[in-house]
């Protein structure tokens, strides 16, 4: 709500004297209160990364198209997305859900694992050999300047990029700020969706520094040119050295990889 409307509505309340009733005083508060808080998102995120054993990533698959993925709503998940790499080498799943806070979040998990048809469903899918070689998991809060975080479907097939920042010491707020004020509408001017932008909740997975978020493209090749278009945007050029006059903002370069998503996620 603009201030200007909370204006309008307080000089609305306002008796000709000038005085405002105490409990106009609190609705006008509430509306104001619930007008600020509907775009903050306190969702607990959490991105897994399983890395199949040799041979087992279309069971693995399998298993959560048919199975795990309806028991992860059933016990209060959401589903938000889940991809693998554009490199076919690459044997691992990416995949995102979500709950309303942490607290809830490991509830669900606990709920989920004693569920008897999750207990068979692993059984029986394990007769042969496990699936799973290696789990990597990055609870995640959902940056201010982040798009609405929602399942979504494109009518055409796109390319997702997952992209993690480390910044130096003390610069985290520096890099969000250029998020925020340039970087993310630089990236839809040059043919990128903005899908989630996340700082890990955890210290020990860098909180205080590190970046992680999700784009999308057409495809690979068009990836490649809108990198280009925006790396040689005036607007990114002056944006960036402005930002890094009090000392660099990274402090490695980061980390990408292209993902495509399966056939049973939400995101497309």
């Amino acid at each position: 709500m603009a201030s200007t409307d909370v204006l309008t509505l307080q000089e609305a309340f306002f008796h000709h004297d000038g005085f405002m009733p105490n409990y106009l005083y609190l609705f006008l508060f509430l509306i104001i209160s619930i007008s600020s808080s509907v775009a903050e998102d306190n969702n607990c995120y959490e991105l897994r990364v399983y890395t199949a054993a040799e041979g087992k990533l279309e069971e693995l698959h399998n298993r959560f198209k048919n199975h795990t993925c309806k028991l992860f709503e059933k016990h209060g998940f959401k589903n938000i997305g889940y991809w693998v790499p554009a490199d076919k080498s690459d044997n691992r799943l990416f995949y995102v859900i979500s709950s309303p806070n942490r607290k809830a979040h490991n509830q669900s998990f606990t709920d989920f694992l004693n569920d008897p048809e999750w207990k068979k469903a692993s059984r029986d899918s394990i007769k042969n050999g496990r699936l799973v070689a290696k789990i990597e998991s990055t609870f995640l809060k959902a940056s201010d300047y982040s798009p609405q975080i929602e399942p979504a479907i494109t009518k055409h097939p796109r390319i997702f990029e997952l992209r993690t920042y480390t910044t130096a010491e003390g610069r985290l707020n520096n890099l969000n700020a250029r998020f925020r004020d340039h970087t993310c509408k630089l990236f839809e001017k040059h043919g990128m969706t903005n899908i989630a932008y996340w700082t890990p909740s955890d210290k020990n997975k860098g909180s205080s520094n590190t970046l992680i978020y999700i784009i999308s493209h057409k495809n690979q090749a068009q990836a490649k040119e809108n990198w280009k278009g925006f790396i040689s945007d005036p607007n990114w050029k002056k944006a960036r050295a402005e930002s890094v006059k009090d000392g660099k903002i990274l402090a490695v370069a980061p980390e990408k990889i292209f993902l495509n998503a399966v056939d049973y996620s939400p995101t497309k």
